[in-house]
């Protein structure tokens, strides 16, 4: 077995743990992810900020925050998933990964501000009236920053199959809401500035500002789970214990716990066997599951508790 392992007296039966350590993977993706995003939020913002001096658009003042407050929440996503790769310290014996939920929910609270933002300046000037100047630049301008996030949307997606990227992913979300902001900005643009149907400008900041708060929740909850370790979905439980109770030796699993962290997933579980089983066969059959599961599982760091069969210690519990 791979970690140190801690036996009490020989009265109270074989009690040993194994732990199946994760090996170390580098996540450079999550960080060449977060330096795109930098990358594209900047470039945005320059392009937004002439299109909204130029225009006056509110849908287009709208995007340029949005674009700014993603230049920030981007930055936070790069230092989150830098820290999350650091590996595990005498003080942070389960790794960095918390890090990444952690960029994820300020990432939410950016969001949350920019949406109120732009809804509050929508209704302001539905309130007052008036239309956008020079529509075609506008325009053009949200034709190339939807080009440019399209892009940076597609690379994230690789990305987050790679690694499971909370940070990245509620990114990406943000990210994706663009494409709807900038269709909206286009469609907003054409409609009150060439074809003359005065507040469409309005109206689309509005429902871009809400589009975002509801992506803003969506993510805040994926944040708040994983700071709280809640436990993976009932499918997935059920499969793993399925494959660790395939070993015939194994006379049951009970007070299995889960969790996740960043790119980093965590199970612990007992076991009963033969009170008579040695140390030596105990030590042995732990190494077999750990072996199925690992294959079955792969990445996930597995502590195993062998009990003397029908024992139960207080507060534990009788089921996987």
């Amino acid at each position: 077995m791979n970690g140190g392992c801690s036996f009490p007296t020989a009265m109270a039966g074989p009690r040993a743990c194994s732990t199946h350590e994760k090996p170390l993977v580098s996540l450079a993706p999550n960080v060449r992810a977060g330096i795109a995003s930098v990358a594209v939020a900047l470039g945005l913002i320059l392009l937004k900020s002439y299109a909204s001096w130029e225009t006056g658009s509110a849908a287009m003042l709208g995007s340029l925050a949005d674009s700014s407050l993603d230049l920030i929440a981007s930055l936070v996503t790069l230092y989150g998933v830098r820290l999350a790769a650091t590996p595990a310290d005498r003080q942070h014996r389960f790794g960095h990964g918390k890090a990444e939920a952690i960029a994820a929910f300020f990432q939410v609270v950016l969001i949350s501000i920019s949406a109120f933002g732009i809804i509050f300046h929508s209704i302001e000037l539905l309130a007052r009236g008036g239309s956008p100047a020079q529509a075609e630049t506008g325009i053009a301008v949200s034709l190339v920053a939807l080009v440019l996030t399209l892009a940076l949307v597609t690379y994230q997606r690789r990305v987050i199959a790679q690694t499971g990227s909370l940070a990245i992913g509620t990114d990406r979300m943000h990210y994706q809401s663009d494409l709807l902001l900038n269709g909206a900005v286009i469609a907003a643009l054409l409609i009150d500035g060439v074809v003359g149907v005065h507040g469409a400008d309005a109206v689309a900041g509005i429902g871009i500002g809400l589009w975002l708060l509801y992506g803003a929740y969506g993510a805040s909850r994926a944040a708040i789970d994983e700071l709280m370790d809640r436990e993976w979905p009932e499918e997935r439980r059920r499969a793993f214990v399925e494959v660790a109770s395939r070993h015939p030796e194994l006379r049951g699993i009970h007070s299995m716990k889960t969790r996740t962290a960043g790119g980093d997933d965590f199970v612990q579980f007992h076991v009963w066997v033969d009170p008579a089983m040695s140390l030596g066969e105990a030590h042995r059959v732990m190494d077999e599951v750990e072996a199925k599961l690992g294959a079955a599982f792969p990445g996930v760091e597995i502590t195993i508790h062998p009990e003397p069969e029908g024992h139960l210690d207080p507060g534990e519990e009788n089921h996987p």
